[in-house]
């Protein structure tokens, strides 16, 4: 029952009041622990503004949590009574407003007999009849309807009852709105509209739809609302129906070997439909298993609430266990065993590798060889073991020489692949220096050792090698070797010995000395002794000598087995000697016969070096004496002078002038050289205008000989061929034509667009055309029967022949020629017909058939036979063979 009050209760009063109240259930069945009992509803409004805490009298037997809802703390049986009371007031500050019907729990059969007077009612806020809203010092608040999911009814299920104070006097409408009465989902909440009970019409889930807020109405028979709406908000309480699920099936980790105690390895997660701020939702986690059970069976632990695994033992070693598999397990109800719903997951862990295992060699000592002076090859292979995994950084091995390498002879790189060690010569190595080498290798990782972890001694190991002597090739010192020496040094002179070193000391060879390269061919070599000695001049202007550098290499060669050969090279640096006369330059020039310019710069060339060459004397020769006489020369500087016409004019025409020239050597040379001058008339820039260039090139007779005799020569061939062309054209007229006269190209002639009566037509008398001699000529023809298109009376002219014997040419020739004979044709068409040029045998003797000029008269000749021949000879037939009229 509900105290309505314009003023504040005392706490005295109160408590009196809800001390009185009592609500009795009856268990059906034995409770089991965590097992849901009952659910209250509670008005705070009397109970003050702070958060309350529910407490049992009975604690061991019954649980409260803060919304209301009382489980069984443990396996119950018999009947307990239970007080409840807030924490705070120390009294049961709160009334009853509904019980929830669950499962399991009933009412009293008095309860059910009277469950319609005991329904909980919930009134419409007074006012006054004329509607108009009286102050209040508070409002109404409506707790919630707590509703139990999946209830499994009786449906309709009563929750609370409706109710107005106007229904005293009239008769009332009550109704709900929202989602869940006449809103989707729709049905699930109905209202009986007289007696305004609120029922729920079926099982509700949470997990779908948590809560629902609804409005109550109470309006007249009329319609009209004689109430404000309220709100009821049912709030649907959560039962362990889902259980955990966890995110992965199969989770994966890793933790390094040799992990501390504590050390994090993952965390696993799970989810719980249920409402998390109950027991439902409340999740534990626990390790069920875990495989192997090495070197402990409890290796990890798991936090209970978070799923966050951790090593809880030492002796992680991957070189044993590479990976752990654990069933975790994940339960709601606190992880109760008994009630609570559980679900498992696998999670893999992974040892992961760490380098506490340095590499060992697996002997003390390895051995090669290697031959001297051999570079990049492999000596010996050291190999080593590992336990690390392999392929990894604390696996891949790095070799290291410590010791008995002072030279840096030798390397010891890592095969990728096998992770063994090779040790390379990476210098060249002598015999007689070193005969044998003992190194010391060490052996480590990529990475450092884990803390704690030292090399052992199986990680150095020495390597002996052994030198190999071979026969080396013996070596000229000093290589080059350059000797000084002054130019035209006569032959079979001594120039130095140069000798070659044989490095096999322990071996007794002989050395003997032999010519490489001599450009020039002036040296010789003794084969014995090395002593070299010119076999011509020495020559520094020589096309051979560089920069007064001349080379020569030779070849040492011993006899050992197999023999060994050596280079060196031999540089002659020549000295100057003033041995070469000076010459004029340029050799050929020009100069105008009159007024300037007559002029022209000249120098000199000289194959020495200064001081041997310049400054140049320059000077005219006395004879001739027209030279000093036309000419004068005058010195411009040390290297050059100026040649000029003395009288004021000088026929054209080439001249060659001796001109005296004397170098600056300490034994002065002179010589005596032309300059070839060609004289002409010039143009007032001073430019040749005649046409004697060519001269003035300078051509020799040597050159002049040689383009006649070729010009002779091509003048014998043309001419020979000729001549063979003649011959040749005799010889194929003297041959006759061979050919059968059945194959007689007249014979094949074809006639085509024929109008006529067939075949017949066809078989033509052939016999006169090939034998055109046997019918007279006919030479005399009345004048006065000529007709208008007839040849005019003229000479015939003279037609080629055709040769007795044809070459693939001669019918080209042919038509041209008969062309050029019809261009120059007065009695040629086209008064006549279109003259046609036709090939039809060679040396045909046969006139022209020609109608207007036929070779035999009309009397003498009998044209009958033409009517034979068809339609278009029948004309020919009656023009020739009718009488002269």
């Amino acid at each position: 029952p509900l105290i309505k009050s314009a003023y504040p209760l005392s706490e005295e009063f109160l408590d009196a009041y809800y001390s009185s109240l009592s609500y009795s259930v009856v268990v059906v069945q034995p409770l089991r622990y965590f097992s849901f009992f009952f659910c209250l509803a509670v008005d705070f409004a009397n109970c003050g503004r702070g958060q309350l805490k529910f407490e049992s009298g009975s604690t061991s037997d019954f649980r409260i949590d803060a919304s209301g809802v009382v489980y069984a703390a443990r396996d119950l049986e018999h009947i307990f009574i239970l007080a409840l009371g807030d924490k705070k007031f120390g009294h049961p500050c709160f009334k009853v407003l509904q019980m929830c019907y669950v499962h399991g729990f009933t009412l009293s059969d008095q309860n059910k007999q009277n469950k319609s007077q005991d329904l909980t009612e919930i009134m419409f806020p007074s006012r006054n009849a004329d509607s108009q809203l009286k102050r209040m010092k508070r409002d109404w608040v409506i707790p919630p309807i707590n509703v139990a999911e999946n209830s499994r009814g009786p449906f309709p299920q009563e929750l609370v009852r409706i109710r107005s104070d106007h229904d005293k006097n009239r008769s009332l409408r009550y109704s709900v709105t929202g989602p869940g009465a006449d809103q989707p989902p729709t049905g699930i909440f109905i209202i009986d509209p007289i007696s305004g009970e609120l029922s729920v019409n079926k099982p509700l889930d949470r997990e779908h739809i948590p809560n629902f807020h609804l409005r109550a109405h109470a309006v007249d028979l009329n319609g009209n609302q004689v109430e404000n709406p309220i709100d009821i908000i049912i709030n649907v309480i959560d039962m362990n129906d889902n259980r955990p699920e966890f995110t992965h099936q199969i989770w994966n980790g890793s933790v390094p070997e040799g992990s501390k105690p504590g050390t994090f390895v993952m965390t696993v997660t799970s989810v719980d439909k249920d409402d998390p701020k109950t027991f439902n939702g409340m999740l534990r986690y626990k390790i069920l298993s875990q495989n192997p059970e090495s070197p402990s069976s409890n290796m990890f632990t798991i936090n209970n609430k978070t799923g966050g695994i951790i090593t809880v033992a030492a002796g992680l070693d991957r070189e044993k266990v590479s990976q752990y598999t654990l069933i975790i397990q994940a339960t709601d109800m606190e992880g109760n065993p008994m009630y609570g719903l559980s679900n498992t997951a696998t999670a893999v862990i992974k040892v992961t590798d760490i380098n506490d295992n340095p590499p060992e060699f697996t002997a003390e000592t390895f051995f090669g060889s290697v031959p001297e002076n051999r570079v990049n090859v492999i000596v010996a292979n050291l190999t080593v073991t590992d336990k690390d995994q392999p392929n990894t950084l604390a696996w891949n091995a790095v070799y290291k020489i410590t010791g008995g390498d002072p030279t840096g002879s030798f390397s010891v790189p890592t095969d990728p692949t096998t992770n063994e060690g090779l040790v390379t010569v990476v210098k060249p190595i002598d015999y007689e220096t070193s005969r044998t080498y003992v190194l010391t290798v060490e052996a480590r990782n990529e990475v450092p050792l884990a803390r704690g972890i030292h090399s052992p001694r199986q990680s150095t190991a020495t390597v002996s090698i052994q030198v190999i002597d071979v026969n080396e090739s013996p070596y000229f010192q000093p290589d080059p070797k350059l000797i000084k020496l002054e130019e035209g040094m006569l032959p079979e002179s001594t120039l130095t010995t140069f000798t070659a070193q044989d490095p096999d000391r322990f071996m007794q060879q002989s050395i003997r000395y032999s010519k490489l390269a001599d450009p020039a061919n002036w040296l010789r070599i003794d084969p014995n002794t090395g002593r070299i000695t010119t076999v011509a001049v020495l020559d520094r202007e020589s096309p051979f000598v560089k920069n007064s550098l001349y080379n020569a290499t030779f070849m040492a060669s011993d006899n050992g087995e197999p023999p060994a050969t050596g280079t060196g090279t031999l540089q002659i640096y020549l000295l100057d000697i003033n041995d070469n006369a000076p010459k004029v330059f340029p050799q050929e020039a020009e100069i105008c016969e009159k007024p300037e310019p007559n002029a022209v710069n000249i120098t000199a060339v000289d194959g020495d070096l200064n001081p041997n060459a310049g400054p140049f004397a320059f000077e005219l020769a006395h004879r001739p004496t027209d030279v000093r006489r036309n000419w004068t020369i005058t010195r411009i500087s040390g290297d050059y002078a100026q040649l000029r016409l003395k009288i004021g004019y000088l026929e054209s025409g080439i001249y060659d002038l001796p001109i005296i020239i004397t170098d600056s050597g300490n034994l002065p040379m002179s010589n005596t050289s032309y300059l070839r001058i060609k004289v002409c008339q010039c143009d007032p820039h001073g430019d040749c205008t005649d046409q004697q260039h060519i001269m003035a090139a300078g051509l020799g007779t040597g050159a002049i000989i040689s383009i006649l005799l070729c010009i002779i020569i091509l003048l014998i061939l043309v001419l020979m061929f000729v001549v063979w062309m003649k011959r040749r054209d005799k010889e194929r007229q003297a041959k006759q034509l061979l050919i059968d006269p059945e194959d007689d190209v007249r014979d094949n002639i074809l006639k085509y667009d024929e109008e006529g009566g067939g075949e017949e037509d066809q078989d033509y008398d052939l016999s006169q055309l090939q034998q055109p001699d046997t019918l007279e000529h006919d030479t005399i023809k009345p004048v006065g029967i000529r007709r208008m298109d007839e040849r005019p009376l003229h000479p015939e002219p003279q037609y080629p022949m055709r040769s007795a014997a044809p070459h693939p040419g001669d019918i080209g020739d042919f038509i041209n020629e008969g062309l050029k004979a019809a261009d120059n044709d007065p009695t040629a068409p086209p008064y006549d017909s279109l003259l046609v040029f036709d090939y039809e045998g060679s040396g045909s003797t046969a006139g022209s058939l020609s109608s207007l000029n036929s070779s035999s008269s009309g009397g003498d000749q009998d044209y009958d036979y033409l009517n034979d021949w068809g339609p278009r000879f029948r004309k020919l037939a009656d023009m020739y063979g009718g009488s002269d009229d």
